[in-house]
């Protein structure tokens, strides 16, 4: 066979591909000369092939058939083979292969070789792959290197004895006799990685960290060392000496002096040089004084260094870099419950944040800027997030909003909420603001007593204008009921409402399709509560009455609650009407077919009728009277489904003659339960205006129709009822 083309050759001509499926075409046809070699055995170009595998395993393809050959070439006694076997080693193999037993021996052969190089090659794969029982055979081995004098081999020790810890926390005391002369080697390489081991020890057992704390004083030593030296080309970077070393010092400390006095006054003064003396128009002087300001804040620290640390990060807010501002204020946000007074000291960096066209930025701008509003900066705190709540994108509004609404009931006075709340009622108006504000706004409307007639004139014109907006309508319900007086008395700036239209607006949220149904608690509340503010008591009680019998449980309760005796006072009577019972003992009828008053006699209950039964799906009409409203017949449906499918999209619908009226309320559900487990019900409410007598021969008429989704398919069907129960409308 001809000898295969180089990597360099392939990676060119791979490069030339203009599509897709023609690079693709490129690496089938590699792929099936490299295995036709490795069938041959091909010892020559083996390290070529797998070098060439790892590359279009690099770009995305599969490269699993060359894992066998990675062992043989970790086998070879050339370092090239060597080389590029372990590299395939560590990409294409895990702890879920079968060949770890080969690959154990295989390295504890290279660790025990004469060549550093080939040592670094084993220790590479055993501290990025090896699997919990190649760890356990092979620690021994890692800790004799770790004892060594070449620092070349220290550090690669250091780093594969983290991945057995990792591995198996249990032989860590194994290492801990290596460790002691670690921190004495001069050599950075090995100060580095040993600072990561006592880093992976301490976070992993409390004896360790209690054991390691007396190395805090010669950790101080070396980060002295490190900012007090010259320059050292071999270790510069921007003009810091070896800044990844320092970053790896401060986080060790963090960790040593975390509720730990000793520790934390053993390092103070060297956390203050570090964070007066490190240069700060690089990033890397801006990472060291980072990890600076993270140590000083979890440690226990003096007072004047937390103050010092969050100067710097004051300072961070001016940086142009977004990503060090984004971090600076995260960081404030962290400490600003126990330094409040220090972060108090840049709030006017912090609201200029506000205005940063960065989303990120603006969100964690706003969470710091609610978390420095305080009794003293309340006014002009407002002022400022007030303004972002103007400019801000709705992503923004909900919670903004409810901050706003929080800070003023928790900091505000009466004349300062006073002054916030009319222009955040402009905002609560839109659908950006969420439902646990509610509440909030109540409280601060209560609070602000100069402003109830102003408040409620405002509200009461927003329900005329939109009623979608959930929480904007609640709270008006709640004012209205509340205020409703003022509302009517000549106090507001605009021409007053009259009784009957408040009542018309608060009763037509509760029919209404788009009220929730917290909403209709809301506003049969403050119907009530009319009742002692307006004169129209008699059409209170009928309202109230009325919803005694509703099948919603919540509202149900609110009106029997309010017809209680105490109550019924209220509305300028003694005369108790009982709330209707739907379970009232049925009167037989007699042998002349005696006719049932549907909206007369409360002693007789009108029976229920099957108004619809087809293709599994039956509709029952059960009914009700509406006390004391002799023209309103209130019928509710009961919807079963015996198929074995759920069935969806249930829509009901219904029409009457022009001389009735009807209104349909919003059903308990779209789904009607498969198997009889459950009913859909919706309340059908029919006005009788004219009192059109009806007898046997002119009975109501009812067309319905049904639409729903059985087994994925839509099915519509239309019927006509006009067999309702005998009945005459008196």
């Amino acid at each position: 066979m001809p000898a295969p083309i180089r990597l360099r050759e392939l990676i060119r001509t791979i490069r030339t591909a203009r599509t897709q499926a023609e690079e693709r075409e490129m690496i089938q046809k590699e792929c099936a000369a490299i295995r036709s070699s490795f069938r041959e055995e091909d010892n020559t170009y083996r390290c070529r092939n797998v070098a060439k595998l790892l590359y279009m395993h690099m770009l995305g393809y599969p490269a699993h058939f060359g894992q066998l050959e990675c062992l043989k070439l970790i086998a070879s006694q050339k370092f090239t083979d060597k080389r590029i076997g372990y590299l395939g080693a560590m990409l294409l193999l895990d702890e879920r292969q079968d060949v770890h037993l080969l690959m154990t021996n295989c390295i504890k052969n290279d660790l025990n070789h004469s060549t550093q190089y080939v040592q670094g090659l084993a220790l590479c794969t055993l501290g990025c792959m090896g699997s919990s029982e190649m760890c356990r055979d092979l620690a021994g081995e890692v800790e004799k290197l770790l004892k060594t004098s070449n620092s070349y081999l220290r550090k690669k020790a250091a780093l594969c004895a983290v991945h057995v810890i990792r591995k198996v926390p249990e032989l860590m005391e194994m290492f801990l006799p290596a460790t002691k002369n670690l921190l004495s080697e001069k050599n950075h390489g090995v100060l580095h990685t040993s600072v990561v081991l006592l880093t992976e020890m301490c976070e992993r057992s409390p004896d360790m960290l209690a054991h390691f704390r007396k190395l805090v004083p010669q950790l101080v030593r070396i980060l002295k060392n490190l900012i007090m030296s010259g320059y050292s080309p071999e270790h510069d970077v921007s003009g810091i000496s070896d800044p990844f070393l320092q970053v790896r010092i401060l986080r060790l400390l963090r960790i040593l002096g975390k509720s730990d006095d000793d520790s934390s006054e053993a390092m103070n003064d060297i956390l203050a040089q570090v964070a007066t003396n490190t240069e700060t128009s690089k990033n890397v002087g801006n990472a060291i004084l980072y990890e600076t300001v993270l140590t000083i804040m979890d440690i226990k620290s003096e007072s004047g260094l937390r103050v010092l640390a969050i100067n710097i990060l004051g300072r961070f807010l001016l940086n142009n870099d977004k990503n060090i501002r984004y971090v600076a204020l995260t960081s404030l946000l962290k400490t600003v419950q126990t330094d409040h007074n220090a972060v108090q000291r840049h709030r006017s960096t912090i609201v200029d944040c506000l205005k940063d066209l960065d989303v990120s930025i603006k969100r964690r701008a706003m969470e710091l800027s609610f978390a420095l509003v305080n009794g003293n900066n309340i006014r002009g705190m407002m002022k400022e997030l007030l303004y972002f709540l103007d400019s801000c994108d709705p992503e923004f509004k909900a919670d903004c909003a409810s901050g706003v609404f929080l800070a003023a009931e928790k900091y505000g006075t009466d004349r300062q909420t006073s002054l916030h709340i009319t222009p955040v009622l402009g905002y609560f108006a839109g659908s950006y603001v969420r439902d646990d504000s509610v509440p909030n706004l109540i409280q601060l409307i209560t609070n602000s007593v100069e402003m109830h007639a102003y408040t409620v004139q405002r509200l009461y014109k927003a329900l005329l204008d939109d009623i979608s907006q959930q929480p904007l309508v609640q709270v008006a319900s709640w004012c209205t009921g509340e205020y409703g007086d003022l509302l009517v008395s000549g106090q507001c700036e605009e021409e007053e409402p009259i009784q009957d239209e408040v009542l018309d607006v608060l009763e037509g949220l509760l029919v209404s399709n788009l009220s929730t149904p917290v909403t209709r608690g809301y506003s049969l509340t403050a119907i009530m509560k009319l009742s002692t503010r307006f004169s129209s008591v008699n059409r209170i009680k009928k309202v109230v009455l009325i919803y005694g019998s509703s099948i919603d449980v919540e509202l149900q309760q609110r009106a029997v609650e309010y017809n209680a005796n105490d109550l019924l006072d209220l509305l300028g009577g003694n005369d108790v009407v009982p709330v209707i019972q739907t379970a009232v003992p049925t009167k037989p009828a007699s042998a002349g077919g005696e006719l049932l008053d549907l909206l007369g006699d409360l002693s007789l209950t009108i029976p229920s009728m099957t108004a619809y039964n087809k293709n599994g799906l039956k509709i029952e009409f059960t009914f009700e009277r509406a006390n004391p409203n002799p023209n309103i017949a209130i019928i509710t449906i009961h919807a079963s489904n015996a198929t074995e499918a759920d069935m969806t999209d249930f829509v009901f619908q219904a029409a009457v003659p022009k001389t009735f009226q009807l209104q349909l309320l919003s059903p308990s559900s779209n789904v009607v339960p498969a198997l009889n487990q459950g009913t859909v019900t919706q309340v059908i409410r029919v006005l009788n205006p004219q009192k059109v007598s009806l007898s046997f021969t002119n009975c109501l008429r009812m067309r319905i129709k049904l639409t729903y989704t059985l087994k994925g398919s839509p099915v519509q069907d239309l019927a006509e009822v006009n067999n309702f129960p005998p009945q005459s409308w008196q």
